[in-house]
Order: C-alpha cells, then structure tokens, then sequence
C-alpha cells in the first residue's frame, strides 16, 4: 500500500505518536518508514523515542540499529521538521485513529452499499461480533436487526467515538470492547455471526482458529479483508477452508471480495 491521505499532517506535532498504542508500535518494523528520516525526527524528539521504547520494549534493538544506521552531526530545525512530516505522511491511517477519527468515518470507501453485508447475513435477533469495528461501518449495519452487537476495537480513541455514534444515534445493543481478533476477548460458542472488515489476515491461521472458537455451532463468519478483486494468499486461505465469495464495488476503491461460511462439523474441528 502506498501512502494514504486521509489527513493532511503539515501542522501536526510529532508528538501525536505518543498517541499509539502498543499495537501499533509493534508492527512499526514492517512498515515502509524511510530508516533516515525515523532517525532524524527522533533526534529531534527525545520524548518521543522514550516513549517507542519504553512502550514496546521489543522495539529497542531495532530502534538501536536505525539510529546507528543514521548517525551524524546534530540536524537543524528545518531537517528535523522535513523528516518528521515524512514519518507522519506514512503513518497516516494510523494518525487518523487516534487523532481524528471523523476523518476516517468521512473516507468515501465506506460508502458500500449496505445490501452487500444484508445479503449474506441474517442479523434478525442474532448475537453479532464486529472485529476491528473502527468507527462502526458494520457495526451500525448489524445492529438495525440484530439483538446484540460486540463491537471489537483495539484502540481507545475509535472505542470511545464509536460509543458516542452509537449512543448519538439511539442504540442500546451496542457493547463496545477492546480485543483483538486473533485474541478474541468472549468465550467458546459465543456468537451467532461473527464478522471484520478490513482486519483479517495478518495471522490467517490464528485469526481463523479464533474465530471458530468463539463462533457457535451453525454460526456464520463474514469476512471483507479488503483485498483487491484478484486471487491472493487470503482468497486462497478462505477458499481452501471453504468460505463462498464474491466481488462487491468499495467507493473510490474499485472491487474487492467479501467471503462468508456457515460453520458447522468438521470445519470447527479442522481449523
């Protein structure tokens, strides 16, 4: 993926990443960050480094070898700023979580039709797990029939909009919780229909062997990892587990696939 833009980051301080939460900060290796630019604008920002490492222990060795990489002389003011902008541009989702979710609610890929998550799920009376709600796309779809929504959100500033949206438009079988999906924080056999948008598939198995967990027996998963309209290692991890599928149009976005399975037998057995 390359950079987002969903907020323009020219006047935000640095210090919005002490914002992030550990699970953000542990996956900061993997991320496409300029090792250089990182170096220069934690120079520049000592709280901020304290904060990297005393957050995420693990991140101490990387962190080590990225300013060894970038040793040098002090960098000036106007360098320090230039390199900060470039981190920030690249943590770009991120920022929008924590520092504006409405942003991110305003993003015009989630303007799907509502008919594409009705049509493979029968919310009527159910009890519905939405992982990774975010700011409620699914949630808020689910909750119209349903008898109970758990909205699953790893981060504190998307939990608590979420909660005022859904208090905001008048609905009382919202729980929002914090939880991750391949930590699922109910019990086995807990959830009628279990589904996650754009949140499946940094863990295939784990995430899927979780899922089956807290699903009931006859209960549904319903999966939009976001994946483009094509045969990837997710498709073929869902397909081979046997989830149908189908391709639906995400505004501004082009198509993508959603996935769903009854689970039932053998398939909770397996994994």
């Amino acid at each position: 993926m390359g950079k987002l833009d969903w907020m323009d980051v020219s006047d935000l301080s640095f210090n919005a990443l002490l914002l992030l939460e550990k699970m953000h900060l542990d996956y900061l290796p993997k991320m496409d960050i300029p090792r250089e630019e990182l170096a220069v604008a934690l120079k520049g920002n000592p709280a901020v480094e304290w904060y990297l490492r005393n957050k995420t222990a693990g991140l101490n060795s990387w962190l080590d070898a990225v300013k060894e990489e970038n040793a040098g002389s002090a960098p000036t003011r106007e360098r320090i700023r230039q390199a900060e902008i470039e981190v920030l541009e690249n943590m770009n989702d991120w920022l929008v979580y924590v520092v504006n979710p409405e942003k991110y609610d305003q993003q015009s890929f989630l303007a799907w039709d509502s008919r594409e998550l009705r049509e493979i799920a029968d919310f009527q009376n159910k009890r519905v797990l939405d992982l990774g709600a975010g700011t409620g796309r699914l949630t808020l779809v689910a909750a119209q029939e349903a008898a109970e929504v758990f909205a699953v959100e790893p981060v504190t500033s998307l939990r608590e909009y979420l909660k005022k949206k859904s208090r905001d438009r008048g609905y009382s079988n919202i729980y929002v919780v914090d939880g991750l999906i391949e930590a699922i924080p109910f019990p086995g056999n807990f959830a009628d229909i279990i589904m996650g948008g754009h949140v499946f598939g940094e863990c295939c198995l784990q995430e899927y062997r979780e899922m089956l967990r807290v699903v009931k027996p006859g209960g549904k998963l319903v999966l939009c990892p976001g994946n483009n309209d094509c045969d990837n290692e997710i498709h073929e991890f869902l397909v081979s587990r046997g989830f149908q599928w189908s391709s639906f149009l995400e505004p501004g976005d082009g198509e993508k696939r959603k996935y769903w399975k009854t689970v039932v037998g053998s398939s909770r057995e397996k994994g």
